[in-house]
């Protein structure tokens, strides 16, 4: 397998893990936690589609990441999903409150989290302090935002079927994207 496939696989292992310790303990301890995975990612050098949809320009290569980030969440949202328990409630839960956002509001809260990753990834990539991740991530989690990765993960785990997910799932994937290049477009000298 291709280097850059394993480190998208990587990538969404660690993102999906951390999206799993969000489910285990749900609110803001939960958001603390997920930071795990954002943490792992840059550490790492692993490849994430929100981390680097701020900074390609090549939108196949952007788009192998996604999906092998997408196959990895599956196979953690299949993990959560087989332990069962209360992280497969508040999958349910956390899936049905984004679906009720219906597509504007769900577009509008990917833009937010892309627009908190990719600035958090930049700073990290900049100073090589973790302070900005650390951060980061639950401060996206706690404003609400959606993150494409990691709502594979609850999708999976909450094991249901809503034909809002059809809309649902692409808007949040746009939406990151959107977010991501809002300091590109600010600021294209940072862009590297």
């Amino acid at each position: 397998m291709p280097r850059n496939n394993r480190l998208s696989l990587f990538a969404g292992l660690l993102i999906g893990l951390g999206a799993a310790g969000f489910l285990a303990l749900g609110g803001l301890p939960g958001a603390v936690i997920f930071a795990f995975g954002l943490v792992g990612v840059v550490l790492s050098g692993s490849l994430l589609y929100t981390g680097k949809a701020g900074v390609m320009t090549d939108i196949g290569a952007l788009a192998q990441i996604w999906l092998f980030n997408v196959i990895a969440c599956i196979l953690v949202g299949l993990l959560v999903l087989s332990v069962g328990g209360e992280s497969v409630e508040r999958a349910q839960d956390v899936v049905a409150g984004r679906l009720a956002q219906g597509p504007w509001r769900s577009f509008l809260r990917a833009v937010g989290c892309g627009l908190i990753i990719d600035i958090s990834v930049w700073l990290y990539r900049s100073s090589k302090n973790l302070v900005p991740v650390l951060f980061g991530v639950p401060l996206f989690i706690v404003c609400g935002f959606y993150h494409s990765i990691a709502d594979v993960v609850y999708l999976v785990a909450a094991w249901t079927w809503n034909p809002a997910i059809l809309w649902y799932y692409p808007v949040i994937v746009l939406g990151n994207y959107a977010g991501c290049n809002v300091r590109r477009l600010l600021l294209p000298e940072t862009n590297a």
